[in-house]
């Protein structure tokens, strides 16, 4: 007999308390990015889809920022944004 699976879906939600935080953190890495040149899009872009922090530069402490934000919150509230706003 054939069994088939059952998928549940999981609800996923950010806390609004880091919303500010989250954009802090992209504003001042989207500097920093700059600052040194780089096409900050791209990068963190680039960071958000392999988790390498060496996209990031060091510059500012902008990568250590970065790593301090979860990628799952971060991805919610930009499709968020880009649905929304």
């Amino acid at each position: 007999m054939e069994q088939k699976a059952k998928h549940n879906t999981i609800k996923f939600t950010v806390p609004a308390e880091n919303n500010e935080e989250m954009k802090q953190v992209l504003t001042q890495v989207y500097r920093s990015l700059t600052e040194k040149g780089y096409n900050p899009i791209n990068q963190i872009v680039g960071y958000i889809l392999s988790e390498d922090p060496t996209y990031i530069t060091n510059h500012n402490n902008a990568r250590s920022l970065i790593c301090k934000l979860d990628r799952d919150e971060l991805l919610q509230e930009l499709v968020r944004h880009y649905l929304f706003d």
